[in-house]
């Protein structure tokens, strides 16, 4: 018996306790989570694969444990690139993800990857063809010049059901051919001889217009932080009143317990103080924008915008998957930067230190639209979204290297547009929520726990002091100094803006005053959250020149919106 057909009988051999691992490999957007997660009917749980420093997602089965790991983008020097690749290096059986409707290129390009491995082929968007008949005998004699099963299925289809009697069973043919499949598994050679022709070109739309497209794109993007802002603040303006009448009692308990103790519960920079703002407000904003942009990569939808916005963008050193991720940032930073792992090499660290200027997050945006309407200036939203796009352009193209304009598109064919599945979006979804509980939360509770003792011992005071005569050099009242402070450290201390102590200032203070005070607290630093996160997926020395270089750009613009505005004004 060769080696190949050892391993082989090993994948079918295995007991339940010994569950053979099997990487899912393919590039990106052709279903690969989707099917898996049709395939074992379970939820995923992330960690590193087989003791090594591999981020993925793993879904169990009854027989077999599904690594799937993110979509391989070639040609381009990604971090989760080689993620995926050095999976594959780390075992021996593959599950092979191409698309039906460009298979020999996709085939021409992986086998190489996977040659020497055992497994078998998925090929997705099986849909799509049309003639199927025809198309399926030319994957058979495909299967039979690769002499690996072949298996073509729907992936938002591959799924399964429980019986009356407890016992699995399956819905559709799709589940069951890609299991028999993975039970024949045979080792993958480097190339192959034969081409079925098959190839389908998604039909354009508007996004693919060269003088419409980009517009379309844009607004596409935005539409997620307007919906999810509208919506949010709606329901908050609901909940909040009474969320804050629950917990006044409380609030005033607190104030009888130890002096160190009664800041951190109850102080004006509190758990219970500033907690609230976090659910009510913060929590709706995130879990809005991330059903939106899980719709969008569910559907397409991402691909087909990164294409239209790349060539404008690699003007300032980004690429358009570049934007989706500062975009993301609206909902979240944390899961924002996380998530550049796909960008580029050239490209990531101007992306990071975009999402850190520009993405207003769940915190920043509701803020500042809260001071805008304490001072009955809502329209200040747009000149204000205006200049912030505008300067996180321009800090861009100040900070990314020359290789990073010239950086060509790292994308594959454009994708199918279709209509996502409830399932695959709540996967997202859930994702984006996991990753505000468990990295932006435990950071959000240090510093309430630190910012509340910095208030007690007078920290915050001898700041806010100390740095009132440099607000003059923006044209800002001394007393907005303590903003300022605040915001750096959590975009929330945007809203000390319209406290008692500073609302006879806030209401003296001009349009433009109110526009510099809110974009220089929003940008000078990005949040401690995003700081600790870019420390840890980059290093602590880069974090560290970011918050410098940011802090210098962001003092620059805001000299020239306060002078310039009140010239203007």
């Amino acid at each position: 018996m060769t080696d190949a057909q050892s391993r082989t009988g090993n994948v079918a051999s295995k007991e339940n306790d010994e569950k053979e691992p099997v990487v899912v490999v393919g590039k990106e957007s052709v279903g690969k989570s989707e099917l898996v997660a049709g395939l074992s009917g379970t939820t995923p749980t992330t960690g590193n694969f087989r003791g090594t420093t591999v981020d993925v997602e793993r879904y169990e089965s009854d027989e077999f444990v599904f690594v799937d790991t993110p979509g391989i983008l070639l040609e381009t020097d990604t971090e989760t690139t080689r993620t995926a690749i050095s999976a594959v290096e780390e075992t021996e059986t593959v599950l092979l993800v191409v698309r039906a409707t460009n298979i020999d290129d996709d085939l021409e390009d992986l086998l190489p990857l996977v040659q020497g491995k055992v497994g078998a082929i998925a090929v997705t968007f099986w849909d799509k063809v049309e003639n199927q008949p025809e198309a399926r005998h030319k994957l058979n004699a495909l299967a039979d010049d690769l002499g690996v099963p072949l298996a073509p299925v729907d992936a938002r289809n591959v799924s399964r059901v429980a019986t009356d009697g407890g016992s699995t069973a399956v819905d559709g043919s799709d589940h069951k051919h890609l299991v028999s499949a993975l039970h024949d598994a045979a080792e993958f050679p480097g190339r192959t001889h034969q081409q079925t022709g098959i190839h389908l070109a998604p039909p354009d739309t508007l996004i693919e217009h060269p003088l419409v497209g980009p517009f379309v794109s844009i607004a596409l993007l935005l539409l997620p932080a307007a919906a999810a802002v509208h919506f949010a603040n709606a329901a908050a303006a609901e909940v909040s009143p009474r969320v804050s009448a629950l917990l006044e009692p409380i609030i005033r308990w607190t104030s009888g317990l130890p002096g160190p103790l009664s800041a951190v519960l109850g102080g004006d920079y509190g758990l219970l103080s500033m907690g609230p703002f976090l659910f009510v407000w913060a929590g709706p904003t995130i879990l809005i924008f991330a059903v939106f942009m899980a719709v969008y990569k569910q559907s397409g939808l991402v691909t087909r915008i990164t294409a239209s916005l790349h060539p404008h963008l690699r003007r300032v050193g980004l690429t358009g998957r570049d934007l989706v991720r500062v975009v993301m940032g609206f909902g979240c930073n944390v899961p924002a930067v996380t998530s550049t792992r796909g960008c580029s090499d050239c490209t990531r660290r101007t992306t990071v230190s975009a999402i850190g200027f520009g993405s207003a997050c769940s915190y920043q945006f509701p803020a500042t639209l809260a001071v805008f309407a304490a001072v009955e200036m809502p329209w200040l939203v747009l000149p204000y979204l205006g200049i912030l796009t505008t300067t996180t352009l321009v800090y861009a193209r100040l900070i990314a290297p020359e290789r990073a304009r010239t950086a060509s598109l790292a994308t594959e064919n454009r994708a199918f547009l279709q209509w996502p599945t409830w399932k695959s979006v709540w996967r997202e979804t859930r994702t984006v929520i996991q990753s505000f509980f468990l990295k932006a939360l435990p950071v959000f509770a240090g510093i309430v726990l630190v910012a509340s003792l910095l208030d007690y011992f007078g920290v915050l005071d001898v700041m806010g002091d100390a740095l009132g005569p440099v607000m003059a050099l923006f044209n800002l009242p001394g007393e907005t100094a303590l903003v300022v402070v605040m915001g750096s450290i959590r975009k929330d201390g945007l809203l000390l803006l319209q406290s008692d102590g500073l609302s006879t200032t806030l209401s003296a203070m001009t349009p433009v005053q109110v526009l510099t005070a809110v974009y220089l607290a929003g940008v000078l630093l990005p949040c401690l959250v995003t700081a600790i996160t870019v420390a840890k997926e980059l290093s602590p020395r880069y974090a560290g020149r970011m918050l410098l270089r940011q802090a210098a750009a962001a003092a620059g613009f805001s000299l020239l919106i306060g002078w310039g505005g009140a010239i203007l004004y």
